[in-house]
């Protein structure tokens, strides 16, 4: 594992340079546009344009990937979220802002595109997990990080602008200097959506409203705190938290589900994300139990996409995996970029409180889908479920870099030969 991580060094640097200044910018914006007099509706448009954009990135990016390769990609697309950032600071207006959003989202995804594929080149089947773990760490350890230098000048000037640019152009110049060469990089054939519904509604149904959630989370959650907390250290806090809840919960749920099934851990996150949002709701904001109680509802909402990724793969032939990742980003994407307005729609007619009583409608949803499906159709035994994606893979997109699909099914094939010769050597053992 070491040895790939020491040939991935320049691209995993430079992700965390991005995802450092995506923190920070993600908040300063939702905390700009109320200093703007933008109304939570307006602010939840603009918002959704990264989403959006990270949305058509995630199929635009692997094609220019494919056409011009890795490093020039990630340059210009450094180039183009370092230029839209700074429009932001420069001319206020919502519907500018809003496009910028989308080139920023294309830019990212490209970022992420890049990245995965050239970490799932690099790793083996054995490392793969470990390496995309670790990456993961890095992702969400920087933009956890970035919510902190809000503090650093006042979010009512352009400073901040400035620095989010200065950020990512310091991100590009490992993958300059890098001299390892690039990897080559292949798009796979998809699943429909139609045919993934139909091999387990549950994945889908579940990842679209988890996008809704996540997207709720990240795009109005600067919205929500700088109506409720007064001071920027307070908000980014607030955000931070969330990212530390993520970190620490994780690892043990991808363990757990791998032990006791995907559905009950699924309905266990949900139950936790609700309680979580009411318990918000009700705690005074200016209480240490209100930072815990965030922390907790992250730890809880984060891991939901990768558990409806590893229950989609359950039901899958080894096969169809890497075809069904594409649909899963697609699923996703329409969760992330619907659910920032309309929660900020609800959150501009009846009251700011509604982000925490939308996240919780949106876990209340996949609560009872979740025991609907119970209800409908046996679940998969527990010797049966894939433990090669259950965890931490990375973000939606690194589903649609998935390894190579025949590759994918000989290392699944290979796996469970494994598992079935440690299950009869326990048998002989116990005999």
């Amino acid at each position: 594992m070491w040895r790939d991580l020491s040939a991935s060094w320049a691209i995993l640097l430079g992700i965390g340079f991005m995802m450092l200044a995506n923190g920070l910018q993600g908040t300063l914006l939702g905390v700009r546009a109320g200093i703007e007099g933008f109304s939570t509706f307006t602010t939840g448009i603009v918002m959704s344009g990264y989403f959006i954009g990270v949305f058509i990135g995630s199929f635009v990016a692997p094609r220019l990937v494919q056409r011009v390769g890795h490093i020039r990609v990630f340059s210009a697309l450094a180039s183009l979220a370092s230029i839209s950032i700074l429009f932001h600071g420069v001319y206020i207006d919502p519907w500018l802002w809003m496009m910028m959003r989308v080139v920023t989202g294309i830019s990212f995804a490209g970022f992420y595109v890049v990245t995965e594929s050239w970490l799932n080149d690099r790793a083996s089947n054995e490392t793969r997990g470990k390496v995309l773990s670790i990456y993961m760490v890095i992702v969400t350890g920087s933009m956890g990080a970035g919510q902190f230098l809000l503090t650093v000048a006042a979010p009512d000037a352009i400073d901040l602008f400035i620095l989010i640019s200065i950020i990512i152009s310091f991100g590009l110049i490992p993958i300059l200097l890098t001299a390892k060469p690039a990897p080559s990089f292949e798009t796979s054939s998809r699943m429909s959506i139609a045919e993934l519904y139909r091999a387990s509604p549950l994945a889908v149904i579940g990842n679209c409203l988890t996008g809704m959630a996540h997207g709720t989370i990240f795009g109005l959650g600067a919205i929500y705190a700088s109506e409720v907390l007064v001071d920027l250290s307070a908000i980014s806090w607030f955000m931070a938290c969330f990212l530390i809840g993520s970190l620490i919960s994780l690892w043990p749920i991808g363990y757990i589900s791998d032990r006791i099934g995907r559905r009950g851990i699924m309905a266990a996150l949900s139950i936790i994300s609700i309680v979580c949002c009411l318990l918000a709701i009700a705690t005074p904001k200016d209480d240490i139990t209100f930072y815990f109680v965030i922390v907790a509802l992250g730890g809880a909402a984060m891991p939901m996409y990768s558990i409806c990724v590893a229950y989609a793969n359950d039901r899958l032939e080894p096969h169809q995996i890497v075809g069904a990742s594409g649909s899963l980003v697609m699923v996703s994407g329409i969760g992330l970029m619907t659910g920032p307005i309309v929660i900020a729609f609800l959150m501009d007619y009846f009251d700011v409180v509604f982000y925490f009583w939308g996240i919780a409608m949106v876990f209340g949803l996949i609560l009872m889908f979740t025991l609907v499906r119970i209800n409908l159709r046996a679940g998969i035994a527990l010797e049966d479920q894939s433990t090669l994606i259950a965890g931490p893979i990375g973000t939606p997109i690194a589903e649609f870099n998935a390894p190579d699909s025949i590759e994918y099914a000989k290392a699944v094939a290979n796996h469970e030969v494994e598992q079935l010769d440690e299950r009869e050597d326990t048998t002989e053992r116990q005999l």
